[in-house]
């Protein structure tokens, strides 16, 4: 949020007035006592003992210095002159941001506060904010400059600062980064970092394994009909051709590439990282770990848009890697409708997409994208035996706060389970973000145009054990 309107947030702000009036009762009492005010639930909480723990736990991730929030929370110097902001949030329940329905599913990584939490920072700004005795301060947390996960084992970066012009659309990019591992290494957690915050709208990070090397193996006719995939998806939600996943047009139709272009390489290979705006970061539940294979190559998908001055950009991805290899191995896929056509002015369009899963697996967690005339999603599974059971909703989607949810319980989905996702879209005047209520807008990279798009974390459950006892 702008510092401007912060401010105003500030002057609008009034006091909680129960929350004044207690407190004033406790001085008054004190005062005709002759005692000091008592440590008890109804003295005023201070910063150093009450509020300065929240803050820690819930928010100086992204608010200390260097960091995306707007103001650093790290100190009571810091956090004074926005008190009474943080309570207009907080109250809003806009900060922390988390966008899920309480009622739907348990996630690992809610960020929501607490409601005794959320009276505490109510009762403190409305007793004025005080700070209290600094010797009641805990620890602050420690951090690694630059990182949010810790020291990386390794970062890796792109070979050149790609320069951004000052006006005009973007297409992506892609910019190849060899790894230069020797063996197979496990991601435990990643973090991508942009180098240029301001221009970098989203990064997906891919990897792609080396090239076979010797003859290419002599084709064997298998008899039978041909294996049933991992996923099917139901039809007709194909990408656009020319778009990015979508079938190539003819070269006659292609545009032209810019003298910056980077192009996509013909093998992209399976994502293992992401930066949306909200989400940059993720460490893997102990027992799991994202494979890298030796000798990858990563590929950068970079989207960038214009702000009006010329500057340039070199995204990151730093890793933590597990010392061995898990248990359990984390991949990587997407539910996405890309036949979406929302008319124009319509405020409440309906986009579904269905996947049918065709094996046992685990779901660890899902990520609702879309750009900024997305409004809302929901999320069901229904199981072979026919129970269909909610697992995600998002009433109120922000295309600022964009979450990967993951389940505090990783579901498991037998084998004919189908994942069904439906989001509404409102592409009417009164949707402040839309650029243009009066146009249709279809599937399409930029962010005036759309996309449903859900990432899925999930990895395979072991084969069952044929009769013989041995596995499949």
């Amino acid at each position: 949020m702008p510092w401007g309107a912060l401010r105003q947030m500030e002057r609008n702000m009034t006091r909680n007035s129960v929350a004044a009036a207690l407190f004033l009762l406790a001085v008054f009492a004190s005062v005709h006592t002759g005692a000091q005010a008592p440590s008890s639930p109804s003295a005023a909480p201070t910063y150093s003992h009450d509020i300065a723990p929240i803050l820690y736990k819930n928010c100086t991730t992204c608010h200390r210095p260097g960091e995306i929030g707007p103001m650093s929370l790290l100190t009571y110097k810091d956090a004074r002159p926005w008190a009474k902001s943080i309570v207009t949030r907080v109250e809003a329940g806009t900060m922390p941001p988390w966008h899920a329905d309480p009622s739907v599913g348990e996630f690992e990584n809610d960020r929501r506060l607490t409601s005794t939490e959320k009276e505490t920072i109510a009762r403190w700004v409305a007793a004025g904010a005080p700070e209290g005795d600094p010797e009641d301060l805990p620890a602050q947390p420690h951090y690694t400059d630059g990182w949010i996960i810790g020291q990386p084992d390794a970062v890796l970066a792109m070979q050149e600062d790609y320069p951004i012009p000052a006006a005009g659309s973007v297409a992506y990019q892609y910019f190849e980064v060899p790894t230069n591992f020797a063996e197979d290494r496990w991601i435990q957690a990643f973090e991508v970092r942009p180098g240029n915050r301001t221009v970098v709208h989203h990064v997906i990070v891919y990897t792609r394994p080396p090239a076979p090397t010797g003859p290419p193996p002599t084709p064997v006719a298998q008899p039978g009909p041909r294996p049933v995939p991992l996923f099917e998806f139901a039809k007709g939600m194909e990408i656009p051709a020319g778009q990015t996943g979508g079938r190539l047009l003819p070269p006659e139709q292609r545009k032209a590439p810019g003298p910056n272009d980077r192009p996509a390489p013909s093998v992209l290979g399976p994502s293992i990282g992401a930066y949306v705006p909200g989400t940059s970061t993720r460490v893997f539940p102990s027992g799991t770990a994202a494979r890298l294979a030796a000798g990858s190559t990563l590929v950068f998908q970079m989207h960038y848009t214009t702000t009006g001055k010329a500057t340039t950009d070199r995204t990151s991805i730093g890793f933590m890697f597990s010392k061995t290899p898990p248990p359990t191995e984390l991949r990587f896929t997407a539910l996405i409708n890309g036949s979406l056509h929302i008319p124009a002015g319509d405020p409440d369009y309906r986009v579904d997409a269905e996947m049918t899963i065709n094996r046992d697996v685990t779901l660890w967690g899902m990520l609702p994208h879309t750009h900024v005339r997305g409004k809302q999603w929901s999320y069901d599974v229904t199981f072979p035996d026919g129970r269909r059971t909610a697992i995600l909703a998002v009433p109120k989607y922000d295309f600022e706060w964009q979450t990967d949810y993951l389940f505090k319980h990783p579901m498991k989905l037998p084998k004919g389970t189908t994942l069904h996702a439906t989001a509404w879209y409102d592409n009417s005047p009164r949707n402040k973000s839309n650029p243009d209520p009066a146009r249709e807008v279809w599937w399409g990279d930029q962010t005036w145009e759309e996309m449903m798009f859900t990432g899925l974390t999930y990895s395979l459950d072991p084969a069952p054990a044929t009769a013989s006892g041995a596995g499949q």
